[in-house]
Parts: structure tokens; C-alpha cells; sequence
């Protein structure tokens, strides 16, 4: 690399500190490294996109979220019977819980999430520029974390968004100043990699080299890409450095390990193994009180789960019916039979929808907003068949010994 694109990598070229250029391979690519929530960057964004013209503008987003935020709208048509189906509901919520935190900061700064985004593509739009979608596929993202996480570490993810919800911390725009600025960012991945090197590796490393990858292969000559500040060295390394990937890689989910499947059969097995064996050894009534024990054990603290959630009468039914039976399979949990009944039976209306993202931040709201009900019909039901499992489970053991 030479001195003019070592000039370009350090953005001497620049009026702004968080534009970024670099020459190679007959292309130029002009980096602008952005707070999501910051008018400053909304309107770095505009200035730039008018001043370099470029061929074609970048944009760190998928497709999903693309459409949320240019037809925010799309909300009113979540298939959330479909999501339960497929299973994946617990990806929804920490979608929402992501955007929540994102959405209370941009309350307090007056811009909403990704609007430099939004900006991007209507100047570009003015200005008869292509634009490009770069980013992976959120919900791959946030999969391919969870499975990468160690299993006695994932409490600690969990615990950090839960706790971000309602985080009333208050931030200005100086302070997004500062979070712009490449060296508190790089201290905050060096610390996040130190206790999630796992997460790090795929919230940003592998981001950064499909972002890298995505934005190298942008038909044109003249890229602008819209990027969040904290990728803005890994990209511009990748692109330096011509460290070219496979994207399909890192687009797939890696298997959970089979030990865990395992385990997920071994359990059932050894519940309804023993029950036999208790009725050959003991008789079919000392059998009979296991089962019923284990019925019990596992219907009782499901359907309190759901009564708690204030979950309407029939999913309280489901709950206690179907906890005993989806304690015996790995393959569907008791929480999602009754958020499916949940939702079918009281529908989110779309003012409820609309708002999730103001209102999962508020206690009170998670029984009032019913989508945010749908979810605690989801979680507390298949808390309590978890701990009915154990407490049904050792009963059992016992007996059997």
C-alpha cells in the first residue's frame, strides 16, 4: 500500500474525522463511520452522499430490516403465529429488546434508529444513485452467536440485554460523540472480545469481513458505504489487507452439538424407563402414582406460569395438559404450544405491535401490551414445566432407587 493510500486509510484527506477513504484496485471506497442514533451522522450521511456522487452507496443493513425501517409499517403484518411455528420466538424477542434500547437513546437524542440509514437511501434515491444492501441476515447473526456461546455463558448474555431494557441511563449528543470515536470503540470490542470472545467474533469480526466482502464486490468505482463506527477499521483492514471470504461460511447456523440432542432424548427415556420399571418391580399403582406425580409435577407449575402471565383461561388449561408431554420430547417446548394459543385466541392488536418497542421497557406494560403478553406466555409456562421436570425427575429417581 502506498503513502497516498495509507493517507486515504487514515482519513487525512477528510473534513470530517468519521469519513474514511482508501484507494485500491482501481476503486475508492469512502467509509462513514455512524452513531445509529445521531443527528450529527444523519446529516454527515446527506452532506457526503451530495458531495462525492459516488456509483453506488452501501447500506449496513439485510433485507428485513431495510423494509422495518423504510416501511415501518410492515409491523402490522407480523405473522406471529408463523414465528411460533417456526420456532423462533426467543429470536424475536431479543430482536425487539435490541431495538428497544436503541429506540429509548434515540427518544432522548431526537432521531430514531437507523435513520442515517433511511437518509442514505432517499438522498440516493434524489440523487439516482444505486444503493446496496450489505449486511448478513440479522437473524443469522444473532443465531450463530448463541450457538458459538458457551453453554455457562449465555446466562451472561441474557442478563446484559435484560438488563439494557431498562437502562435509563441518560445520553447526549456529545456523548455519541464520543462512542463515534474510533479509539473509546476499539477499548469497548478489546473488552467485550476479553469476556465474550466468542460474541465479539461474530457480532463484529465476521460482520466486518462480509461487510468488507459485500462492499468490495459493489459494482462502480466509487463506493460510499454507511456503516456503523465500530466496523470502520475491521472493514477498512479487510479491504487493505484483500482478505476475501466465502460468504456462504458465515451465512449458515452451525448444528447444535449432538451431545446436547442427546441428552434432550436421554431424559424422557429415562423418565418413562423408570415409570415401567417401577410398575414391574413395584406394582402397576405404584407405577400409576409416579405418573400421576410427574403429571403434577410438570402441569402445576406450567399452568401457574401462565396464570401469572395473565394468559386467557384456555392457554392456562394448555399449559397444565401439555407441559407433562413436551417434558417427554425435545422437539417443542411447553412455551410455545401456549404462545400459539396465546396468540390465536387474543391477537396482538396493531397499536400494540406498534408501540412493543417503547413498551417492553416498562414493567407493567409486558401484561398490557399482548404481543409482550404472547412473549410471557412463552416464557413463564416453560419455566415452570422446567423446574416441574426436575422436581418430577428426582421424585422419580428416587422412587426407582
Amino acid at each position: 500500500m502506498n503513502d497516498t493510500e495509507e493517507d486515504y486509510m487514515n482519513g487525512n484527506d477528510s473534513d470530517d474525522r468519521d469519513v474514511f477513504r482508501l484507494a485500491m484496485d482501481d476503486k475508492e471506497y469512502i467509509i462513514i463511520g455512524t452513531a445509529h442514533i445521531s443527528k450529527k451522522s444523519v446529516d454527515l450521511v446527506r452532506d457526503t452522499i451530495r458531495k462525492e456522487r459516488p456509483d453506488c452507496v452501501c447500506l449496513e443493513l439485510d433485507e428485513r430490516r431495510y423494509r422495518s425501517l423504510i416501511k415501518p409499517q410492515n409491523w402490522e403484518n407480523l405473522d406471529l403465529k408463523h414465528i411460533i411455528r417456526e420456532k423462533q420466538l426467543s429470536t424475536l424477542i431479543i430482536q425487539i429488546m435490541l431495538a428497544s434500547f436503541q429506540k429509548r437513546l434515540g427518544d432522548k437524542t431526537g432521531v430514531l434508529p437507523g435513520m442515517e440509514m433511511v437518509e442514505a437511501a432517499r438522498v440516493s434515491d434524489e440523487e439516482s444513485i444505486k444503493t446496496a444492501l450489505c449486511d448478513r441476515d440479522a437473524r443469522i447473526t444473532l443465531r450463530r452467536a448463541w450457538a458459538s456461546t458457551p453453554f455457562f455463558k449465555k446466562s451472561m448474555i441474557i442478563s446484559s440485554v435484560i438488563a439494557s431494557l431498562f437502562d435509563q441511563t441518560d445520553i447526549s449528543e456529545d456523548q455519541l460523540g464520543e462512542l463515534r470515536d474510533q479509539d473509546v470503540l476499539s477499548e469497548m470490542l478489546k473488552e467485550i472480545g476479553t469476556v465474550l470472545p466468542e460474541v465479539k467474533h461474530v457480532l463484529i469480526d465476521e460482520r466486518d469481513d462480509y461487510l468488507a466482502e459485500k462492499i468490495r464486490t459493489t459494482t462502480g468505482n466509487r463506493i460510499v458505504a454507511v456503516v456503523g463506527a465500530g466496523h470502520v477499521q475491521g472493514i477498512l483492514e479487510s479491504l487493505k489487507l484483500n482478505r476475501k471470504i466465502k460468504i456462504e461460511d458465515i451465512e449458515e447456523v452451525p448444528p447444535s452439538s449432538p451431545v446436547w440432542k442427546y441428552i434432550g432424548w436421554a431424559v424422557p427415556l429415562f423418565i418413562i424407563g423408570s415409570i415401567f420399571w417401577i410398575g414391574y418391580s413395584s406394582g402397576p399403582e405404584i407405577a400409576g402414582e409416579n405418573l400421576l406425580f410427574w403429571i403434577l409435577a410438570n402441569g402445576i407449575p406450567s399452568a401457574v406460569g401462565a396464570l401469572a402471565a395473565f394468559a386467557h383461561p384456555i392457554t392456562i388449561l394448555t399449559a397444565f395438559i401439555a407441559a407433562p408431554f413436551t417434558s417427554l420430547t425435545p422437539v417443542i417446548g411447553a412455551g410455545y404450544v401456549t404462545a400459539f394459543i396465546q396468540a390465536w385466541l387474543c391477537p396482538p392488536r396493531v397499536r400494540e405491535v406498534q408501540n412493543v418497542a417503547s413498551d417492553i421497557s416498562k414493567i407493567i406494560q409486558w401484561w398490557r401490551n399482548r404481543l409482550l403478553r404472547i412473549f410471557l406466555a412463552f416464557l413463564l409456562p416453560g419455566f415452570g414445566s422446567f423446574i416441574g421436570t426436575w422436581v418430577g425427575g428426582i421424585e422419580i429417581f428416587k422412587n426407582l432407587l
